[in-house]
């Protein structure tokens, strides 16, 4: 009994069964319906993503009994023909195993005969990118000046490799990766037309193996329904796959987040019993992380269904740590493949990550040299705040607390309205969380209520995610919980952000004016009718 594997049996014969490639199909369509048709065409893109069967359904279209339609029929005999594989005017030429300029020479001696019995002889080339320079050569004339009777269609994964006489001649069309979504959503119809018991996470794995190509994802649910005894359910497809449960990854982010490197092997051992492919779980990692980082820059989603179970951990992980972490994981990734043990590898790459943790100021009362964090809500500070100025400072005042800044600390149990600064480098607030907090001042504090002021334009830092973070990070310090409210407008005092660019913008007029006034400076202009160039100066760090 002979069986036809699914990515044969469900390829698309029309162009409304294409999946995912809308805007290629819109343009042959429309193309077909006005005539004016190009004598050649390139079809680029990974693979499986539909470049043959694209070429095909233009070559029916093109010799459908109809005429040169839209869409073909599917049932006339040009169309049944070329469906077989059987259309003697259909000649299809795969360049990987044939580059020689013979074979093309060959191939091209019957190009001024007339088709046979279609309307037009078409030629498909497919991995045309193989073909040699001398083939290339020899097909150019061919492809500049066709007979009005042929037409010619490339398929290439890598149309860079062409020559650009080659591409100039064509007209070209990049197909896309299919999504996740358009993967999963095809692969449920057919198993429900199939009569194949399927779970829907072991449909989205098995969409996520696929990495972009439908055929890819047919050949493994073909796999999935013979590993699964007729059935696709998640766990079997993560075995066959040698995928592990989100679940893992997850708890792998909590041994992080918490420095505990103990948790951390005993994760790997656990997964390491159904032996997972650890190159797969890295990139599973590197995709939490990533997640992670747009919650705690965008915002948390509650529709995106890859967002659950992150909330947390982006509120307790700093985003400096997950930006470290997804280098490392990246680093570990590319080691992977080097490594005689994978195993060993993957655990030495979360233990990097452990070891180059940001190491916190002590004065913040932070130990992450052990790689934990501690954090005492009941520390109390021995000075007093000092009091704010009643109106913002002038360029020389601000450059002089810019140089030499009073090591002032707050007190958590009176009202914040002293030294901004000095309370948040003893928060040891870091990220994107610090750069809104430089950019604010305390406008007024009534009771754990917080009024900041944000200049107007750094009000794009104003973020939900990013204001918890600060929140939580102020309340965690001080011992209290705090409820911040920032808006944008104009400070009453000089921002921590503006102090330090006015200090700046002292020491460099200082160092302009010190080179200005040096004799070897005025020597060597008088010489040599020399300029300082201003732009070339940089103040000495002290």
């Amino acid at each position: 009994m002979s069986y036809t594997v699914l990515a044969r049996k469900w390829r698309p014969r029309r162009f409304e069964e294409l999946v995912g490639q809308q805007h290629v199909v819109k343009a042959l369509v429309n193309s077909l319906a006005a005539e004016r048709m190009h004598h050649a065409y390139l079809f680029a893109g990974t693979r499986g993503v539909g470049k043959t069967t694209l070429a095909r359904i233009l070559a029916k279209a093109l010799n459908c009994v109809d005429g040169v339609v839209s869409e073909p029929c599917g049932v006339c005999e040009a169309c049944v023909a070329i469906d077989e594989g059987r259309f003697v005017d259909l000649i299809e030429v795969d360049a990987a195993s044939r580059t020689k300029v013979d074979d093309t020479r060959e191939l091209l001696d019957n190009v001024q005969y007339a088709p046979t019995s279609g309307r037009f002889k078409i030629y498909l080339i497919d991995e045309v990118h193989m073909l040699s320079n001398h083939s290339f050569n020899a097909l150019l004339k061919t492809l500049e000046e066709p007979p009005p009777h042929v037409k010619f269609l490339f398929a290439t994964t890598e149309p860079q490799k062409l020559p650009v006489t080659v591409l100039s001649r064509c007209l070209q069309f990049n197909l896309k990766r299919l999504t996740l979504k358009q993967l999963q959503e095809q692969l449920q119809k057919i198993t429900v037309e199939e009569g194949i018991k399927a779970e829907p996470a072991g449909l989205a794995a098995l969409a996520k193996g696929a990495d972009g190509s439908m055929r890819d994802a047919l050949s493994l649910l073909d796999q999935a329904v013979a590993f699964g005894g007729g059935e696709v359910s998640g766990e079997s497809v993560d075995a066959m796959l040698g995928t592990i449960d989100r679940g893992y990854v997850i708890r792998l982010l909590e041994g992080l987040a918490a420095g505990d490197g103990s948790a951390l092997l005993s994760e790997v051992a656990a997964f390491d019993e159904y032996a997972p492919d650890y190159a797969t779980v890295l990139d599973d990692l590197m995709g939490e992380l990533q997640r992670l980082a747009v919650i705690q820059l965008v915002g948390y989603d509650e529709t995106r269904e890859e967002h659950e179970g992150l909330q947390e951990l982006a509120a307790a992980m700093p985003a400096e740590d997950v930006q470290l972490y997804y280098q490392i994981a990246l680093q570990g990734r590319r080691d992977l493949e080097m490594s005689r043990d994978a195993r060993s590898s993957f655990e030495m790459t979360l233990l990097r990550m452990l070891a180059f943790r940001p190491v916190a100021d002590d004065s913040a009362g932070t130990d992450r040299a052990a790689g934990q964090r501690s954090s005492n809500p009941q520390t109390v500070a021995k000075t007093a705040p000092r009091a704010a100025p009643a109106r913002a400072p002038d360029e020389s005042a601000l450059a002089t607390r810019a140089s030499g800044p009073e090591p002032d600390t707050i007190i958590s149990v009176q009202p914040i309205t002293g030294n901004w600064e000095a309370l948040l480098n003893a928060a040891d607030i870091h990220g994107a969380a610090r750069q809104l907090a430089e950019h604010c001042t305390i406008k007024e504090q009534s009771g754990n209520r917080i009024a900041l002021v944000l200049t107007a334009d750094c009000a794009h830092l104003n973020t939900k995610q990013v204001k918890g973070t600060l929140e939580t990070a102020l309340g965690e310090h001080l011992g209290r919980p705090l409820k911040l409210e920032i808006a944008a407008g104009e400070p009453p005092v000089a921002t921590p952000a503006q102090i330090r660019e006015a200090g700046e913008d002292l020491r460099m007029r200082k160092a302009r004016e010190a080179i200005e006034q040096d004799p070897n400076v005025k020597a060597v202009q008088a010489a040599f009718d020399a300029v300082v160039e201003e732009d070339s100066i940089r103040p000495m760090e002290e």
